[in-house]
């Protein structure tokens, strides 16, 4: 698939999900087959004010041929600024018009921009002249909620502005993550534009993947909770051969977060990941439980250890 002047590998996104694709996240959906993958969102501010945290999540991996950010905030000229400032050593960025977090959405960001085409027009816009010719693409939802579907508007303004794909979530912004995705707004927003759109939402296998394309008609389909602790299903999807230890798959995700992080932080970092990892072993509980508790590198793998048997 190509984006701009961006060639991949196949059409299969690993979503920006916030506190999850992390650099060991990241490599192993690459090493799968991802096509592209995100770091996690970032803040136009944190970056203008230089937030050593928010650099810290833009840390790539070698892997990562093509490097994307995905940034979010509601000042088209602070955004510019770090596209052409922070982020001017990544190929392309996409702005986040999706998230539904109150916190996000009470600054008048993330989802909340759904509400203000023009705006969204403006800070596209802003990114695309700051970006000199790398792509500028964005994420959307279907709209606020079911009486304010506008997802076809919004991407119409991000076509307008010189945004190079966008990326819709068929649910809106009072659904959060619950419910049903709508293949039918991402069918008429693909429709409506001549930008590629790519599908996000509830696309979790083969099948899953296989009714998104053929619904909705879209160019290439973004993965977010599908991959948490699975990031083999690319190469499900893609019918790559592949194989996977789960244990062996914690550890290297682990160790390249370690890699950028103190050792304290990633042990913590990795908790969650676990979580999703052990889903439906036999000892799934008493290994979060072990890992939840751990304190270093050590504790964590012997709590993980039973995945060795």
């Amino acid at each position: 698939m190509k984006i701009g002047n961006l060639e991949l590998s196949s059409n299969l996104f690993l979503a920006p999900i916030a506190g999850y694709s992390d650099i060991g996240m990241r490599s192993l959906a690459l090493y799968y087959g991802a096509g592209l993958t995100f770091c996690e969102m970032v803040s136009a501010k944190g970056l203008y004010y230089n937030s050593q945290r928010t650099h810290a999540l833009l840390t790539t991996h070698s892997t990562e041929r093509v490097k994307a950010a995905q940034l979010f905030g509601s000042e088209p000229e602070i955004m510019g600024e770090a596209v052409q400032g922070a982020l001017a050593d990544f190929d392309t960025i996409d702005i986040n018009m999706g998230c539904p977090v109150r916190k996000i959405v009470s600054n008048d960001e993330g989802c909340a921009l759904m509400a203000y085409p023009d705006r969204v027009y403006q800070i596209v816009k802003s990114c695309v002249a700051a970006a000199k010719g790398r792509p500028i693409s964005a994420k959307i939802r279907a709209g606020l909620d079911k009486q304010h579907i506008n997802a076809v508007e919004v991407a119409q303004a991000i076509e307008e502005a010189g945004g190079t794909f966008v990326t819709v979530h068929g649910r809106t912004k009072d659904m959060f993550y619950g419910g049903k995705a709508d293949l039918e707004i991402i069918a008429k927003v693909k429709q409506a534009v001549r930008i590629p759109v790519i599908g996000n939402g509830d696309v979790v296998d083969k099948q899953s993947y296989l009714a998104m394309l053929a619904n909705t008609g879209v160019d290439g389909v973004m993965i977010a909770r599908g991959a948490l602790g699975r990031p083999y299903i690319f190469s499900q999807i893609l019918d790559l051969p592949y194989s996977y230890n789960i244990y062996k798959l914690i550890v290297k995700h682990f160790n390249e977060i370690l890699s950028i992080l103190p050792e304290r932080v990633a042990v913590s970092n990795m908790k969650k990941h676990i979580a999703f990892y052990v889903k439906g072993h036999k000892d799934c509980k008493s290994i979060k439980e072990d890992a939840n508790n751990a304190k270093n590198k050590q504790q964590l793998f012997k709590a993980i250890a039973p995945l060795q048997e």
